[in-house]
């Protein structure tokens, strides 16, 4: 029997949860309840990620005390994960006396290893706040290219870094006052220190090899950066013992939070500690997205050596969610809380679709809402469910027949792919766990139609052939729900009352249910309801402003922000202009380039020829979003060598930069190589 430590990423008890969040949470909650089926120990822990200037500012607007609102964030957070069959064994809060233990622990650790370093930084100060500004709470002009609106930490047209005291003239996004430059002292751990251990770790196997090859370039020419690991106060978060007026950075004491949450639950169930974080028996694995791997691959593991305690055995890695190709968006009304989809739909079909999309790579994945329909319609009732609707009330009377019927060999079939499933539920595969699944259901269900119950049942002299046949396709339909009971924990229970046996464990699998009464049947789940899907995304909908009209026709108070933002440029003559060949071009391939913060590599089709182009585009787009799009690109431009290889040409986009990106396409009908302008 393994011994499994599980943890999903802290949520931030700044926001609530939506679906983008549930891909991580239900992954995890697939692989425990399958680890647990498998007869395995697994905990699964999580708690709210409870610190930071955010969260102060917040409590701050609302006139409340950050605890209550961490309080408040914390239920509705338990409530939403519940609400879609996610069980965690304990539920803690960085804001913890235990996460503050071990705080205190690490911190010492580093210190003793001399990891700490001390040095004086300027930083943006907001006096009406009377708080430092961190990066994503300052704007201002970017000092490399001069473009307007410009985060703290870097351009979003250039793609330079800087820090916010570098900004030309900065603005407070909490106030929108002009802030002032100050001194303040932060702390740093010095994780070159631990250079050659994190290089080898990191290839070690632990990680998926997309992540292992991404931290590859952080070990090949510079040393690792320092860690700025303080904030100085007003800080909402631990102060620092030996630093009085300074609060450990909120990314210090997250991942310290799985320790601490550990810590509570090892108190209730009286455990011990080191038998899950100091302990070569226990399995520490960490799901997470791609977004915070740095973090978890880099910080993490070197606080987690320094003090002792044990390395994560794996670190799942996923990707970002998409809806039908596009961002999250609340004017789309496709930025969905998970307490809004409750409201409408069954938890149990995103389970199952989640499953069909995930892998074990780091993936990013669509919800396509045509797809989704399709899928729970004809794989859970088409194809699961219609197995025992179909022939369950034939047998309420009789029950199954006193011994398994021959069904051809279908049931040893169903039996022998279960470590085939295993093996992929195991890797985080589910999607191929899926599509096996399904092949069996492409087979359990011809059966039915040869055997005709519905037929048998007017002979009273085919009794028996009717027990027989009901019998075969209740057991292959057991089969399959012991297969997905780990994505469909509901579908499991309803399965084993309708049975007379719990769904606990994978073993019941190979072992058919004979000479036993089975209960009245009632209904399992209904097909996805587009109309429910469309109130839904209407409800999630931000209202738009109404446009006012007159009898001249439509008004648009279009606003000159962005022109005053980017001036437009000293006039050019139509000979200039002409020396511009902008044409139609198609994305035929899309792909991150790990080593760039900004850069998307574009494969373009001018119908004739291709041109390979890095687009600084990822930040607005997610690759796999974009194959197949027409953009505008300016084809004469004379190639550029980057370090990343050739750049032919450029895409034409709006916008300022950064999220607000906005690729310019041509109406329908335009054909690559076409001209345009």
């Amino acid at each position: 029997m393994r011994q499994l430590l599980v943890t999903s990423a802290l949520p931030y008890a700044n926001g609530h949860i939506h679906i983008g969040h549930l891909v991580e949470y239900l992954q995890t909650d697939i692989w425990v309840r399958f680890q647990k089926m498998r007869g395995h120990r697994a905990v699964y822990l999580c708690a709210d990620d409870t610190h930071g200037a955010a969260i102060m500012i917040r409590a701050r607007a609302e006139g409340r005390s950050e605890e209550a609102l961490i309080a408040e964030m914390s239920e509705a957070h338990q409530r939403d994960f519940a609400g879609f069959g996610i069980e965690f064994d304990h539920y803690g809060s960085t804001n913890s006396e235990a996460c503050r233990a071990v705080c205190h622990e690490v911190w010492a650790a580093l210190r003793n290893a001399d990891m700490v370093a001390e040095e004086e930084i300027d930083q943006l100060f907001d006096t009406e706040q009377g708080t430092f500004l961190a990066d994503r709470f300052v704007r201002g002009t970017c000092p490399k290219c001069g473009s307007k609106d410009q985060p703290g930490d870097n351009c979003g047209s250039c793609g330079a870094t800087y820090s916010p005291v570098d900004l030309v003239d900065p603005v407070s996004t909490l106030s929108g006052s002009r802030p002032e430059i100050r001194g303040a002292a932060h702390l740093f751990v010095q994780i070159e220190k631990l250079h050659a251990f994190l290089d080898e770790w990191t290839q070690s196997g632990t990680l998926p090899p997309e992540s292992a090859n991404y931290l590859k370039n952080f070990f090949l020419n510079e040393p690792l950066r320092d860690w700025d690991i303080s904030r100085p106060a007003p800080y909402f978060g631990f102060e620092i013992p030996d630093s009085p007026g300074n609060y450990w950075y909120v990314w210090f004491d997250a991942p310290i939070g799985y320790i601490g949450s550990t810590a509570e639950w090892c108190g209730r169930e009286g455990e011990r500690l080191d038998d899950w974080w100091r302990s070569d028996a226990t399995e520490i694995h960490h799901f997470i997205g791609k977004d915070i791997q740095y973090f978890h691959t880099l910080f993490w593991p070197a606080m987690l050596k320094t003090a002792g305690f044990s390395l994560p055995t794996q670190v799942h890695i996923h990707g970002f969610l998409t809806v039908d190709g596009e961002k999250m968006s609340k004017s789309r009304g496709t930025f969905i809380r998970a307490s809004k989809y409750l409201e409408h739909l069954d938890p149990e079909y995103l389970r199952y679709y989640y499953a069909t999309k995930l892998s074990s790579r780091v993936e990013d994945l669509d919800l396509n809402i045509g797809e989704f329909v399709a899928r729970v319609n004809s794989d859970l009732v088409g194809k699961v469910v219609n197995l025992a609707s179909r022939t369950a009330k034939f047998v309420a009377e009789s029950g199954l027949s006193p011994g398994y019927p021959g069904d051809g060999g279908l049931f040893d079939r169903f039996a022998e792919r279960g470590e085939e499933i295993a093996e992929a539920y195991d890797k985080g595969d589910y999607g191929k766990a899926m599509r096996m699944i399904m092949e069996l259901a492409d087979l359990a269900n011809p059966y039915v139609e040869e055997k005709a119950p519905w037929e048998l049942r007017k002979d009273p002299a085919r009794a028996g052939e009717l027990q027989d046949a009901c019998t075969v396709a209740l057991n292959l339909f057991r089969t399959l729900v012991v297969y997905l009971a780990p994505v469909l924990p509901g579908l499991a229970r309803k399965a084993g009352e309708l049975l007379g046996e719990e769904i606990v464990s994978w073993e019941q699998a190979k072992h058919p249910l004979v000479g036993r009464p089975i209960a009245k049947f009632a209904h399992m789940m209904q097909r996805v309801d587009p109309a429910k899907i469309e109130a839904m995304i209407a409800e999630s909908r931000e209202e738009a402003p109404e446009a006012a009209e007159d009898a001249a026709g439509p008004s648009w108070d279009d606003s000159g922000e962005a022109l005053a933002a980017n001036p437009i440029a000293p006039q050019i003559t139509i000979d200039d202009f002409l020396k511009v060949d902008l044409r139609v071009a198609r994305i035929v391939a899309a792909d991150e380039v790990p080593e760039a913060r900004k850069l998307v590599r574009l494969t373009l089709s001018l119908g004739g020829e291709t041109r390979n182009v890095f687009a600084g585009i990822k930040a607005a787009y997610e690759p796999s979003a974009l194959v197949g799009r027409l953009v505008v690109m300016v084809a004469n431009l004379a190639p550029r060598q980057m370090k990343f290889g050739l750049s032919e040409g450029m895409i034409v986009a709006a916008g300022p930069g950064g999220e607000d990106i906005f690729l310019l396409s041509p109406d329908e009908g335009a054909v690559p190589g076409q001209r345009a302008g």
